[in-house]
């Protein structure tokens, strides 16, 4: 008995296996579904809020909100910080101060759901990477990154394969190409240094590199009035995008990995899609369904091993 105890005990069961798994695919939904509202957020008050501005008090935010859970860790490692400080900067950089700034800056003249889909192509500028570094690709990983990348062009260029841009997707494409190099950079990431303090000390540092572009915003477009449409969605994108759903996806990919997570935000542009139309009013036409099922279609080939 007392062995049949042990084993029950020590040995998770399949119903067990189950719940966590099923678990680990809800968190990984949820940050999935509060960064598709981000880039709803970032539509809704691109009118109202500069975008230097809006991404550094998104920061400003996201710092406060991380910090009765990281603050500690960070000082403990403060030493390691202080030792990796050239590789921390870089992934602040493209990660955090760029990539942000470039998603704000689309949004003035681009559509959320545009936004979303363009950026579930990076994993496109991903495995580029990758093979400039010397991983091989394959041809059914290369077949769909080619067809994602076809159908991220056809989106763009309403329906043809004209080079005839807006604005806000040329934006978009740096957007992703800044995210994909931060991506890219935390393969690089010191094991040591703790996930927590990694994430307030980027926090912090991409506050302070956007303050000198905050501080001519301000001079050169005055500030913004602090109202519910405009305290609403930055402290969205500050605490839920930026905060719980780096947690529920840090949870999630410890839970059932990253590749099963990957297949969930893979939902990202249907989620954009789905909330711009119910909050934006964004229409959703045939082309761009089409687009849509091309780009997921052909990252989910690309990014399968």
């Amino acid at each position: 008995m007392d062995r049949v105890r042990t084993v029950e005990q020590g040995t998770p069961t399949a119903a067990g296996k189950k719940g966590a798994a099923g678990l680990g695919v809800l968190l990984a939904l949820l940050a999935t579904v509060v960064w598709s509202g981000s880039f709803v957020a970032t539509r809704d008050m691109a009118d109202s809020v500069p975008p230097v501005q809006a991404v550094f008090w998104r920061w400003i935010i996201a710092a406060l909100a991380v910090a009765p859970f990281a603050a500690r860790q960070a000082w403990q490692q403060r030493a390691l910080i202080r030792r990796h400080l050239g590789f921390v900067s870089l992934a602040t950089l493209f990660g955090v101060a760029l990539y942000n700034t470039l998603v704000h800056q689309a949004g003035l003249t681009t559509s959320a759901s545009n936004m979303g889909m363009i950026m579930a192509a990076s994993p496109v500028i991903m495995a580029l990477y990758a093979r400039l570094g010397g991983e091989r690709l394959g041809a059914r990983r290369t077949f769909g990154l080619l067809l994602a990348a076809f159908g991220v062009l056809l989106l763009v260029g309403d329906g043809s394969l004209g080079f005839d841009f807006g604005a806000g997707d040329l934006w978009m494409f740096g957007a992703a190409l800044s995210f994909a190099s931060y991506s890219a950079l935390l393969k690089r990431k010191p094991a040591e240094l703790g996930g927590l303090a990694f994430l307030i000390t980027t926090f912090v540092l991409g506050a302070l590199m956007l303050a000198p572009a905050y501080a001519v915003s301000v001079a050169v477009q005055g500030g913004f009035e602090v109202t519910a449409g405009t305290a609403g969605p930055l402290l969205y994108v500050g605490v839920f995008s930026s905060a719980v759903a780096f947690f529920a996806w840090n949870k999630a990919i410890s839970v059932i990995g990253a590749a099963r997570a990957g297949v969930v935000y893979y939902l990202q542009p249907v989620c954009v899609a789905g909330l711009g139309l119910l909050l934006l009013g964004e229409r959703t036409g045939p082309a761009q369904l089409l687009c849509m099922a091309l780009i997921l279609g052909g990252v989910a080939l690309g990014s399968r091993r």
